[in-house]
């Protein structure tokens, strides 16, 4: 499957003609299609096709998108918009810096696999075996096996305290990226215009998931005597009727925001990351931004790659200067500034705590 920047480009998205093709856009872009029409070129993601739908894809026309308040890929089969499902929810690190890491509030819909947010920290951290011994939770044992089924992967359920302790005993350092994850109501259509609609599972709405998971595993890790908690969120808190508080009526930033206060209130060391709109882009080559109160929302940097806040949360494992902080994080464009590398710096500049 080829990849084309769409600098320059715009997408036709008519009914069933991109069968197979693979678009990513911002997720607000789902819950208000047709809200406006821009062109794609101002969307400074990639349009990945099959090779055959190259003539296709080369077209004059728009698609309705807005914002970059997170990343989706978008699957078009004919006028279906299918989600696959992934069922990663955290990672422990013991010894040194531990990581507790779920799932992030944004989710794909995909045509392949992509890789998840705690796919991509457990991997790094397995890397970095001089540094950090590495335990994994998930909820179902087949998403264990996903992941190698090693010894290391411990299965529970974080709305469920007691099934989580046996992952948290005895580490020293916990990543929370946990988030419910929104689904598209069947029945939508794309070539007939309209919003798409959304709900959340029973038992998964975000209040159960974003606020008593997040909640008890920062329990659990606060009675286990977890030395640093690092929770990783989503940009948009600040703002109550941000169109992600929309999504099946779950106000799922303000639950987010409801655990990150309850966090910086805990008494355990913390690093608190809101991360713009996410990327499955390269990591490590762009210049990482830092702000605070969803000011980087109103620049045209509010979007960062999975890598780099994967990075970020575990380097702020590493330094002082890290803790007790909060802030949101972005990126300039690739080729733009100079890449991040200088870690500790980057958290000296932050002087917020929540």
């Amino acid at each position: 499957m080829g990849c084309l920047h769409v600098a320059n480009l715009h997408v036709a998205l008519a009914r069933g003609k991109f069968r197979d093709c693979v678009l990513d856009v911002p997720l607000q872009a789902l819950s208000m299609l047709r809200s406006m029409s821009v062109p794609l070129s101002q969307a400074q993601d990639q349009v990945c096709f099959k090779p055959e739908w190259r003539s296709e894809v080369l077209s004059s026309s728009t698609i309705p998108c807005q914002g970059h308040l997170g990343c989706v890929c978008n699957e078009f089969l004919g006028d279906q918009l299918r989600r696959k499902k992934s069922d990663i929810r955290g990672f422990y690190i013991q010894r040194l810096p531990l990581v507790s890491i779920s799932e992030p509030l944004y989710r794909e819909l995909k045509v392949r696999v992509r890789r998840t947010q705690g796919q991509i920290v457990y991997k790094r951290l397995k890397e970095r075996t001089d540094q950090y011994d590495t335990r994994g939770l998930v909820r179902r044992e087949e998403s264990k096996e996903k992941i190698g089924g090693a010894d290391d992967v411990f299965v529970g359920d974080v709305r469920d305290v007691e099934s989580i302790i046996p992952a948290i005993q005895g580490i020293d350092s916990l990543i929370i990226l946990t988030s419910a994850a929104p689904k598209m109501k069947p029945g939508f259509d794309l070539g007939k215009g309209g919003r798409p609609e959304f709900y959340f599972e029973d038992g998964l709405y975000p209040e159960q998931v974003d606020w008593i998971g997040q909640k008890n595993q920062i329990d659990a890790a606060k009675a286990a005597g977890v030395k640093h908690i690092v929770l990783v969120g989503s940009m948009g808190g600040t703002n109550p009727n941000h169109p992600l508080n929309s999504l099946g009526n779950g106000n799922i930033l303000d639950w987010k925001r409801k655990a990150e206060q309850y966090l910086a209130d805990s008494g355990v060391p913390y690093t608190i990351i809101r991360a713009g709109g996410l990327q499955d882009k390269e990591g490590g080559i762009r210049e990482l931004l830092v702000g605070k109160d969803d000011e980087l929302l109103n620049t045209e940097t509010k979007t960062v790659t999975r890598d780099d806040v994967a990075e970020v949360s575990i380097q702020a494992l590493q330094f002082e200067e890290a803790k007790f902080k909060a802030f949101d994080l972005a990126s300039k464009p690739e080729r733009v500034g100079t890449p991040t590398k200088d870690f500790k710096a980057l958290f000296s500049q932050i002087t917020t705590q929540f």
